[in-house]
């Protein structure tokens, strides 16, 4: 069997520290060391997970320990240049979503690691969800016939939960199109076929002490003629928990975690203090294991012969014959199907779905649904097209 993939993670904040259980059980990879500019934060994961921390990826590459992958899970505003100087190195890169801000750069990560010959992969995301990835085998299999339409729609407390100020300002690559805007498109497209073709969209600033992106509403048109819709409502009102069992997105019973909604007046305004309850929640809010799928907002997919969405053990399947429980195991979370994915990419095992082209096309969705609401006009996407890699 061949030596695990030594992976470097950029970044220990909650996506950083969610894959750490992941790469500790997988057969394919072993945390080698991470970069963390943050010192306390940096001490703290040096003497909990006993690998070498560093304040930069330069001190990394040059002190090592060598490297095969980086994990890029720092914040939006640093994926280009990292995976740009990663992919340099002869890396391999797995960079969280969005993968940049803007196409240019995403384009600029996706040239270099073509020309390096090296694997770049986009997630997590939410497509990763084996429920999702269970929709899109009884897709593939015909059961239902051809997709005609798919929804995913979400309502959470996201905009006044504790976030760095880049997470808000769209600029940067923050508000919830980009952020969570970019899984439920991840989901859609995975589920529709994967090319869209025009966007129409309105996005919404409802809170003037808390301003961003806090929700939005964008139609999917898709090349084979399927359509869909991704609406999301980050302002903590109705949670789509109270219609899903009363599970949350990683899979608990909410009330089972004594989660609080966060409502308008909640969100810090103290920049210091904010950043520092961030920080209390690193490593906290995403589990390596649950009693049940996860469950980001309601997704359900209507075909020409039925209907499938999500059940707490798997999926519900509703055709001519009546409706059908499909179950299957929680026992393996949505980062070891990503980890999945890049070792047999890495391996020469199989091609990867979510490679650096798969997640420019759900930035271009992002930034087209942002200009559409801007423009109160529909994006028709051929002319970015056009623009080769």
């Amino acid at each position: 069997m061949s030596s695990p993939l030594r992976i470097g993670m950029l970044g220990m904040g909650n996506a950083g520290l969610a894959f750490v259980p992941a790469i500790g059980k997988h057969p394919d990879f072993e945390l080698a060391a991470f970069v963390e500019p943050n010192d306390h934060a940096r001490s703290a994961a040096e003497a909990q997970h006993g690998v070498p921390g560093h304040a930069t990826l330069a001190q990394l590459l040059a002190s090592g320990p060598r490297l095969d992958v980086v994990c890029i899970a720092s914040p939006t505003e640093y994926h280009t240049a990292q995976a740009l100087q990663a992919i340099d190195a002869g890396l391999h890169v797995l960079v969280e979503k969005p993968m940049a801000i803007t196409l240019e750069d995403a384009r600029s990560m996706v040239r270099a690691a073509r020309e390096r010959g090296v694997t770049l992969l986009v997630g997590h995301s939410h497509s990763y969800d084996l429920p999702i990835r269970k929709m899109a085998e009884v897709i593939a299999s015909g059961r239902l016939g051809a997709v005609r339409m798919a929804h995913n729609w979400c309502f959470t407390d996201w905009i006044y939960r504790p976030r760095r100020p880049d997470e808000l300002d769209i600029r940067m690559g923050g508000g919830v199109t980009f952020r969570q805007g970019s899984h439920q498109f991840d989901v859609l497209r995975l589920l529709c076929g994967g090319q869209v073709r025009r966007v129409r969209a309105r996005a919404f600033d409802l809170d003037r002490e808390r301003r961003s992106i806090g929700a939005h509403c964008v139609y999917l048109d898709f090349e084979n003629g399927a359509v869909a819709t991704a609406v999301y409502n980050g302002y903590g009102g109705f949670q789509t928990t109270e219609i899903l069992d009363g599970l949350s997105e990683w899979g608990f019973p909410a009330p089972e975690q004594g989660w609080g909604v966060k409502r308008r007046g909640d969100g810090g305004r103290d920049a210091a203090a904010e950043i520092q309850a961030k920080q209390a929640r690193a490593g906290k809010v995403i589990p390596d294991q649950a009693p049940f799928h996860p469950f980001f907002g309601i997704t359900l997919v209507s075909c020409e012969g039925g209907d499938i969405r999500q059940s707490p053990k798997g999926l519900y399947v509703y055709d001519q014959d009546g409706v059908e429980e499909i179950t299957f195991p929680t026992d393996r979370s949505p980062r070891d199907l990503v980890l999945d994915e890049l070792g047999d990419a890495i391996r020469g095992r199989s091609a990867a779905v979510h490679d650096g082209q798969w997640g420019m096309a759900n930035l271009e969705v992002c930034l087209a649904a942002i200009a559409s609401s801007e423009r109160s006009a529909e994006v028709d996407l051929k002319e970015q097209r056009a623009i080769t890699v």
